[in-house]
Order: structure tokens, then sequence, then C-alpha cells
């Protein structure tokens, strides 16, 4: 008992590990004082951190310092421009390009109004203004070159997507630059196109082209210096029939045989910088010529993937001249400004003049490189396969091969890999975890990463698809900033939200949080690379982005592990945010540069396709290249979950924003939105050649989501009816289609009732000879007169087969699906189109009708046609419309 009572009065002293000096125990205090010292904070450390994380009120500058790089060094790289030079520096510069001379040039062209093929303006005016401007440049040649002009006449045909392209009598201008004496045969071909749609006038789409191209041969033609290879110049009068005139030179011109590299000169906008979308294929010598030549250099490759797989609603005559001549070039095309592209709005006043020194220092240049190259010499010896390329921020261009690519790609992705697994044992050994269980807790940050993937892009895509149910699509197209807080702040909130509520629900994690969020990264890092090497066996050379994301995150993190900076709680950030600053910087001016090409771009993409839902997926890719690495930092802030949340309150006030009229998507003359109304007169015949019905309407051809905007304030609009239900009854639903992209969304389109309209020469069909070549075939022989722009619909019926015809045989050869679609339009001579139709049937029988022919007619530049009802309908559409209208007719016989 005794013993007992004397163990209950000894006082036992419990040593508790603790951080404050001031209460460790006074016989221990001694012993650590030396490692308080060496932990001690600093005073930076204390301005900045709070038990081991960054304090809360630095969150902004945080944000802050990253939307400051962007405004303040990407943007305005993207729309940086040259001093224009003008005529009074040409004394000082007599081998230069002068912008304010193509300006000159652009005036007097788009002065003629809209040059729509066959009109007086497109046939008559602009010859006659092109063929002035070069024989003037002629007058002033200089000692070293010559010049031969040529104007082709041409008529032809050939495939485009599904309908027959066919042209009469459509012009170009070519002119041939020299040396004098030369016998060399292979030629640099430069071209753009001088006509423009019904309506516009033209000035970036592609007058402002034509224009360098113009001043361009002025600097050649009066140089001391001799080319070593003469250079064709294509002033082409038919790019947007579609690009009739391109396929008539390379298919027919004396030249065009040889001609073995291509410039192509486009727009779809009004100025900036010319980008080079397209290249080869399978020539990477063209862009070495590039890259040595270039002086402000703007080029992708993404551009190029996305714009051959259909992306980007637009052709150029560059697919011609590959398809029909095997010609390889380089594509080149504005698209700053597409708001006003194919409106009325495409004005030459608003053209920036830096923009055609850009283009003109470029492509002076490149003319040069190229002429004077030896590979010109014979091209097919430098057939070497696909390139990567890509400008960083207009300095200079990255060029290599598809197969230096994938190496590339593939080394990167293994260093990475292999430095992020080495960081993962590092951080095993200094925490004094088992691998295995470290390894335990990468799997699990791995799915949380993945989750967090997900759920973003679920909340992001969720919110576009909502947009578009409220009515509410497209309240970015003005203020494209309102994208940043709608679908950027949305998808890094879902890329937060979820990697914060882990960290939250496992806060006795014996890793300290600054050892999680590096875990978290590497967990990122890991994903991009895998992703890379996968897309990289897919052959998809844009992959190029995600490497570069991989190798900048791995320089940062071999800084880290050479530092031993990795093992501090807070400070490896400092070289992780240093060396994730190009990237972003470059991935910045990348992306904006693509916004900007695209967001004018869905004001013309249908009415079938959900803009948000698409800015949504480009939101979720750009945000994942330019703050993959950069959001998991707001893991190491204090109340972190707090600033996670701003980020949806930001989204919140953006969709309040987007309901007011801040966020209505247009502006008349800026950011329009786009209709084609036609006063149509439709007529019908049934197999009795008697009329089975006749009307009179508008067709209207929307070209946005937004259709109903205009509702309440057109004449009628309330009375606008789906053409659905005359698709189900009528060949290519009974409506005078004007092209292929009319024809593959007839379905949308709206008819209003309304007065005749006022035609000029109505189409006419005749028929000249009918014959049976043989028991069960039959032969027509017709002819088709009527205006310079029209369509032929063929439909054979009660069981009839075209077997064979006088128009391209492709469509045959490859059993394209009836009805049967030829596009004919003519130039400078509008004789009658003769052809012949052969159709069989198996059993013989020619007394039911065999086909159906339809006709639409279009009078596409004839203003003094609009009736007075048709000019106050159009006249009903607000400010912020551009309705582009004309008169045409569709007419169907059985026969």
């Amino acid at each position: 008992m005794s013993v007992s009572g004397s163990d209950k009065s000894v006082r036992r002293r419990v040593i508790t590990p603790t951080s404050d000096p001031h209460n460790t125990d006074p016989l221990l205090r001694q012993r650590n004082s030396h490692l308080y010292e060496q932990n001690k904070p600093n005073g930076c450390e204390r301005a900045f951190v709070e038990y081991n994380k960054i304090k809360w009120f630095w969150a902004p500058a945080f944000f802050g310092f990253w939307l400051l790089l962007y405004v303040a060094i990407s943007i305005p790289a993207c729309h940086h421009l040259p001093r224009p030079l003008t005529i009074k520096d040409e004394a000082k510069y007599p081998d230069r390009f002068i912008a304010e001379r193509a300006e000159n040039n652009l005036r007097q062209l788009v002065a003629l109004g809209p040059r729509v093929v066959g009109s007086k303006e497109n046939e008559m005016g602009a010859v006659k203004v092109l063929s002035g401007s070069v024989q003037k440049i002629r007058s002033g040649l200089g000692s070293a070159n010559d010049i031969e002009v040529d104007v082709q006449v041409a008529s032809g045909s050939y495939v485009h997507w599904s309908m027959i392209n066919m042209y009469q009598s459509i012009q170009n201008i070519v002119v041939k630059v020299s040396p004098k004496n030369t016998n060399s045969t292979t030629y640099l071909l430069v071209n753009s196109h001088y006509d423009s749609v019904p309506g516009g006038p033209g000035a970036g789409d592609d007058g402002s082209m034509v224009a360098t191209m113009m001043e361009t041969l002025r600097v050649l033609a009066q140089s001391k210096t001799a080319l070593k290879h003469p250079v064709v110049f294509l002033f082409n009068g038919a790019e947007e029939n579609p690009l009739q005139a391109s396929h008539a030179f390379i298919t027919q011109h004396k030249w065009a045989k040889n001609c073995k590299a291509l410039i192509n000169l486009d727009s779809a906008g009004n100025g900036g910088r010319e980008i080079l979308f397209q290249s080869g294929p399978n020539h990477p010598w063209l862009m070495k010529s590039y890259r040595r030549a270039i002086k402000h250099p703007y080029a992708s490759t993404m551009a190029e993937e996305m714009f051959q797989n259909n992306f980007i609603p637009s052709d150029t005559d560059f697919r011609i001249f590959r398809d029909h001549g095997s010609v390889p070039g380089l594509d080149m095309a504005y698209q700053y400004n597409g708001y006003v592209y194919h409106t009325r709005f495409d004005r030459a006043e608003i053209f920036p003049r830096g923009s055609f020194q850009n283009t003109g220092d470029n492509l002076l240049a490149l003319v040069r490189e190229i002429a004077n190259s030896q590979e010109l010499e014979d091209t097919s010896k430098y057939s070497e396969g696909h390139t990567v390329y890509f400008d960083v921020m207009g300095w200079f261009l990255v060029f290599y091969t598809e197969t230096e690519g994938i190496i590339l790609n593939v080394i990167v992705s293994l260093v990475a890999i292999g430095t992020c697994l080495y960081a993962i044992k590092l951080m095993a050994f200094n925490s004094g975890l088992k691998l295995e269980k470290l390894f335990k807790r990468v799997l699990h940050t791995f799915v949380v990463q993945l989750f967090g993937l997900m759920f973003a892009v679920a909340i992001t895509l969720f919110l576009g698809w909502f947009m578009d149910l409220v009515h509410l699509p497209m309240s970015w197209f003005t203020h494209s900033w309102l994208i940043l807080g709608l679908y950027f702040s949305t998808f890094l909130f879902g890329l937060a939200i979820v990697p914060a509520m882990y960290f939250h629900y496992t806060k006795e994690d014996k890793l300290p949080i600054g050892q999680r969020v590096q875990l978290l990264l590497h967990c990122h890092c890991l994903f991009l690379a895998f992703s890379t090497l996968v897309l990289t066996i897919c052959g998809v050379r844009s992959v190029f982005v995600l490497m570069l994301s991989c190798l900048f995150y791995t320089m940062a993190l071999i800084i880290n592990l050479a530092t031993k900076l990795h093992s501090k709680d807070v400070a490896w950030v400092i070289p992780h945010m240093v060396c994730f600053v190009p990237p972003f910087v470059f991935f910045a001016y990348f992306s904006h540069g693509f916004f900007v090409t695209f967001i004018p771009m869905f004001g013309r993409f249908g009415e079938n396709v959900n803009p948000d839902l698409v800015v949504a997926v480009f939101s979720i890719a750009v945000g994942l290249l330019t703050c993959g690495f950069i959001v998991p930092v707001l893991h190491l802030f204090r109340k972190s979950k707090t600033i996670i949340c701003a980020l949806l309150a930001i989204t919140l006030v953006c969709v309040i924003i987007a309901i007011t009229p801040l966020g209505f998507p247009y502006r008349p003359e800026t950011s329009v939105q786009r209709f084609s109304v036609l006063h149509a007169k439709r007529t019908f015949h049934d197999a009795d050649n008697k009329i089975r019905r006749q009307e009179s309407g508008y067709f209207i051809m929307p070209q946005d989501r937004r259709t109903y905007a205009v509702k309440h304030d057109v004449i009628n609009m309330t009375l606008a009816q789906k053409i659905g239900d005359d698709c189900q009854k009528e060949m290519m639903c009974g409506l005078p289609l004007y092209n292929q992209r009319w024809h593959k969304t007839r379905q949308n389109t709206l008819w209003i009732p309304a007065s005749e309209p006022l035609l000029g020469t109505v189409p006419a069909i005749k028929v000249t000879s009918k014959k049976q070549v043989s028991p069960n075939r039959i032969r027509y022989e017709l002819q088709l007169s009527g205006p310079d722009h029209m369509a032929l619909f063929i439909q054979p019926l009660n069981g009839a087969v075209m077997k064979d015809w006088s128009f391209h045989q492709a469509p045959l050869r490859l059993n394209f699906q009836p009805p049967y679609f030829i596009y004919f339009s003519w130039g400078v001579n509008g004789d009658p189109l003769k052809f012949w139709l052969e159709l069989e049937k198996t059993n013989g029988d020619f007394k039911t009708p065999i086909f159906e022919l339809g006709v639409g007619g279009h009078w596409t530049h004839h203003k003094e046609m609009l009736t007075p009802d048709f000019t106050k309908f159009l006249n009903s559409f607000p400010k912020y419309v551009d309705a582009t209208p004309w008169p045409a007719s569709y007419e169907t016989w059985i026969y």
C-alpha cells in the first residue's frame, strides 16, 4: 500500500512536440533553438506565407499576374502591325513594298461596287481597272525583267463536294514576270480573286489581296535584280462561285503546266495579319523558304488541321490547285474582323494600312525566295512528308518535319514521365513514407484529377447547353470577354473544386499540402504526357501544344529537384511559375488569335449548330492548355475553397450580363446578324405539263442560331413557316437553292407568302431531241437559257436510272444519290447551255414519267429588280441585320 501511495505522489513530465519555442520544455529549448533559427520565416516569407500556405489576400494578385501577361503581351503581339510605308518613302526604299500604293489599288477596285460573276462590274469594270494597272506597271518596266499579259476566257466543270460546278466564259487576268532572256520552264504561281459575293464590296475578301499582288508586281517589275524563275500572277475572276476561275486556269491555261509552286492569298475578314494555315502537302522545302524569307511570321499547323477537317465553313482556291493540278503551295488569308466578311460592310475604309505593309513585306520576300530557289526547278525531288510549324508571338517561326515532331513528342513525354516518377520517389524518401504507400496516394490523386477534369467538362458543356435552352446563345458575339467569365471561369472552377474537396476531407494525411499539390501537378503532367503519346500515334500534328506544356513543366521540376526546393512547402512555386510564364504567354497569344478568328464565324455557322456548346468545347481545350498547371496552385492559398468559388460567382455575374442588353449579340455595321433573303416565285408542273402549284414569297436562309431575334421586327415574320413539309413532297424542298451550302441546310429555311417578284429572263428548258437508243434506254437532248446564275436539279422517276450524260462523269461513276445538283454560271457569254441525258428503265416502259427536272434562276446583281414590297420588307429588318437580297425563281417539269 505504501509503495502504491508513493507512485501516486510521483510527478511525471509529459513531453509534447510543439512548433512554438516558448511552449517547449526548458530542458529541450536549448537543444532545439538552432533548428528553430534555421526554419524561422524571413521577412519575405512572413509577407506571403502563413501556416505553410500563401495568405488568401494574394489570390487577386495571382490571378492579376496571369491576366496582365495576357493583356499586356499576348494580345498586343497578336495584333501587332508594322509601320506602313507611304509614297513619300519610295525614294528612300525603292525595292520595298509601299502600303499606300496598295491602298490606292484597293480603293480603285472597290469603287466599282459588288463584283459578282456575270455582272458588268466584274466582267468589264474590274477587268478594265486591273488591266489598266498592269499596263501602267508595264510602262515603268525595269531592265531586269519582262512582263506578259493574258486575259483568259474559259468554260469547264468539276465536282465540288456533291455538286457539279459548271462555268461558261468566266475570266482570268494572268500576268507573267520573267527574267529577260530566260529559258526557265518552272514558274511560281501567286493567286487571289477580284470577284465578290452578291451585295458585298469585297474589300477584305479579296480586293485587299489583289491590291497587294498588284503592288508586289510593280516592285518586281521595276526591280534591277532579275528573278531566277518566272512568276505568274493570277488575278482570278470567279472564286466566289465557287472556285471556278482557279479550276479554269490550272486545267486549261497555257502556263499552268509550268507552275510548280503556289502562294494562294485569300481572306475571311478585313485586315489584321495574314495567317499561313495550309502548306504543302508533302513539300517541307516550302516551309523552309517561308522561314528564311518571312518578315512577320504568323502560321499554325493547328489551323491547317482544323481547316482540312472542315471545322471552318470556307474553302479556298488552294484546294483546286492541289487536287486538279498537283501544285504544292502555301495558303494564307486574313481572318481579323470576320464580322464583316461577306457583308455589305466589307469596305476599303476600315481596312488597316498596316495590314497591307505586313502582307506586302511577307509576300514580296516570299516570292523572291521561292522564285530564286533551287527546289523550284524540280519540286518532286523535295517531296518528303508533312510538317509541324507555328510562330512564336510573331517574332520567329518554329518548323520541323512530322518525323522530327514524332521523335520530339516521344522524347519529351518519356522524359516528363521519368522526371515525375523520380520526383515521387524522392518525395517518399523525404517524407518517410513507404514507396508503395505514396504510389497509392499518387493513384488516388490521379483519379481525383480525372474526376475534376470530367466534372469541369460536364458543367462547362451544361452551361453551353443551358444558354442555348434559355435563348441566350452568342451573348459573347460582340463582347468576347464574356467567354472568359461564362466558360473559362466555369471550367477552372470545376477543375479546382474536386481536388479542393479531396484535400478538405483528407486533412489528416501525413504529407503537407505543398507536397500534395505537387503530386496533383505531377499527375496532370503524366496525363498530358500519355495524351501526347496517344495523339502522336494517331498522327495529330497539333499535339505539339501538349508536348510544350510537358516540356516546360519538366524544366521547372528539374530546377526544383536540383535546388531541393521540391521539399519546401511553398518555395517550389517560384520556379514553377517562372518556367510557366513563356508557355502561358505563347498559349494565350495562340488562343487569342484562335478566338478572334472563330467568334465571328459563328455568325455564319447555320441554325443547326449550338454556338455556345462549341465555344464551351473550345474553352475547355484552351483552359486546360493555358491553366492546367496554374489552377492547382490555388490549393496553396488559405481559404482556397472560397477563392475557387469566386470563379463560380464570376460565371453567375456574366450570366446576368448575358440577359441584359450588353449581352445582345449584334451591333449595327460592326457585328451584324446575317440573312440571305430571296424574293422567289415557285412553279411546279405535273406530268401533263400543267401547273399544279404556283406561289410567290420570301425565301429566307438564316445563317446563325438566333433567327428568332428578328421575329417581332420584320414584316410578317410571325407568319414564317419552316420549309420542312415541302422537303418531303418536292424535289430539293422546291426551293431555288443557290449553292452547295444552301443545299446542306435547306430544311432550316423559312418561307413567307408575298407578292410576285420582278424577274428578268426566266430560265427556260427546251427539249431539242428525244429518242430511244435501245430497248431499255432513252436519250434527251436539251438546252438551258437564263440568267448568269442557275441551278439544275435532276431526279429520275419510276425506276429510271441515270446511265450517262454530258455533264461531269464523277457523280455517275461514284454513285451519287439523286437528285443531282448542277450549279451553272456564265461570265461574258450567255449562250444557252446544251446538254444531254441518257436514262435506263429495266422494263423498257417509257410511257410513264422518266425524270423530273428543276431549274433555279438567280438575279444576284440586279438591284433595280427589287420590288417596292420587297424593299419595304427588307427595310423592316433591324439595323443590326445584314440581309443579302435578290430575286429568284424555281420551276420544275416532268418528262
